[in-house]
């Protein structure tokens, strides 16, 4: 599992390499052509999951647990915010993952509750802390920060009230959510 994590990454980041080359190409007319294929393709799969998706839906609740279940996989998870499909909404995948952390920091003597996610933006208020460990609000913030972009990646940005220390950048884990940003289909007329 975690070599099949290691192998998506690298290949997540040599498309991220490729898209960086065709950017460069010095030929405009080669360039143009390079990056509507790459939307093209982008598009079409885009269109087919989503089609899946219905079809799978179409079949009542049996199909709405496949599909809480596909979204829940690391890959195909990311494949459905990559296209704007996922059908978990942000606040409830925030929830999520706060309630899977939860357990582990109030071991340590801390909880965390959210605020507010509105605007790409996940408001927190971390709540007591590890006593006698060294920098633990930032430890307990650090987990948070893992948890939450582990399961929305898709999130702007944290603030998160009751950290005294320094903040740091956020460090996102798991599959990369856009090789290429979703271009806006043009409007007939």
């Amino acid at each position: 599992m975690q070599e099949d994590m290691q192998e998506r990454q690298r290949r997540a980041e040599r498309i991220e390499v490729l898209i960086q080359e065709v950017s460069e190409f010095s030929d405009p007319h080669a360039r143009d052509i390079a990056e509507e294929l790459i939307q093209a393709l982008l598009d079409l799969y885009g269109e087919g999951l989503a089609r899946i998706l219905e079809l799978t839906v179409q079949t009542g609740a049996l199909g709405y647990t496949l599909v809480e279940s596909l979204a829940s996989d690391e890959l195909v998870g990311s494949l459905l915010l990559l296209h704007e499909l996922h059908p978990i909404d942000i606040e409830t995948r925030v929830v999520k993952a706060l309630e899977e952390v939860r357990p582990y920091l109030k071991s340590h003597g801390g909880n965390v509750e959210l605020v507010s996610v509105e605007d790409g933006v996940a408001r927190l208020r971390l709540e007591g802390s590890c006593h006698g460990c060294p920098s633990s609000t930032m430890t307990l913030k650090l987990t948070i920060e893992e948890a939450i972009f582990k399961a929305a990646p898709d999130l702007d940005r944290l603030e998160v009230e009751g950290v005294t220390d320094p903040p740091r950048p956020p460090a996102r884990v798991g599959t990369p959510v856009t090789f290429v940003p979703p271009r806006r289909k043009k409007e007939a007329g």
